[in-house]
């Protein structure tokens, strides 16, 4: 919101349309590039650098199709208090990210039935902090879980979370798919303004279902040195 007249005060001084009109002409790729910079967050191609690529810790990181990530995009709750659950669920932060990167994760093993995917959010340091305190909140005041785009989520449960980046979350959320209940993990760490959000599921043992701590130090680690 600041970022026009802050950007623009210098030579829309001197001719007001000038900012506007280069702005204009910039692609989504270098406006996103501007704003990161702004922000001191990662823009996409950044982000993308940082993320785990292939075998990590026991699993195979690979990337999601856009196609299929945009799938999961304006998930909302309906409950507002529970809006920060429902836009993990579709992979996404509920605070907009100034860029966002995804990957699935398959065991190497077969007899590791945890499966489940993960995804990058890049943030103003301010902005992340706050996704991860109303993802707290929202752990803590919708236990009963909440409905969304049909869906039910029926319980939420708090679970201790890793000691690792600056701050971590950890929960349970239950689905109703069909007749089925399903739970699914959910470990959120924050890691300077990037939020890093490991989800998995185990149909054979729910108390297996978190991803490893050993790939989410992983990938705190490629992000602490795409920091440099």
């Amino acid at each position: 919101m600041s970022a026009c007249s802050g950007e623009s005060t210098e030579s829309g001084a001197k001719n007001p349309t000038a900012g506007a009109s280069a702005k204009s002409k910039q692609s989504p790729e270098e406006k996103e590039a501007a704003e990161a910079k702004r922000l001191g967050a990662f823009d996409g191609k950044a982000l993308e650098k940082a993320a785990i690529t292939g075998r990590t810790a026991g699993f195979d990181a690979k990337k999601i199709a856009k196609a299929e990530v945009e799938a999961g995009r304006g998930m909302e709750a309906d409950k507002k208090a529970c809006q920060p659950l429902a836009s993990l669920i579709g992979g996404f932060t509920h605070v907009p990210a100034v860029s966002t990167v995804h990957r699935s994760l398959q065991p190497e093993k077969a007899a590791n039935a945890t499966v489940g995917s993960m995804w990058l959010a890049s943030h103003s340091e301010e902005n992340a902090g706050r996704v991860m305190k109303e993802l707290r909140t929202a752990v803590t005041e919708c236990p009963k879980g909440f409905k969304t785009l049909g869906l039910t989520y029926g319980k939420v449960e708090n679970l201790p979370a890793p000691k690792l980046g600056d701050e971590a979350v950890g929960y349970r959320i239950t689905g109703d798919i069909g007749k089925q209940k399903v739970p699914m993990t959910y470990t959120v760490v924050r890691s300077g303004g990037v939020i890093a959000a490991f989800y998995g599921v185990n149909m054979l043992d729910a108390k297996q279902a978190a991803i490893p701590e050993a790939v989410v130090k992983a990938q705190l680690e490629r992000i602490a040195d795409a920091r440099g």
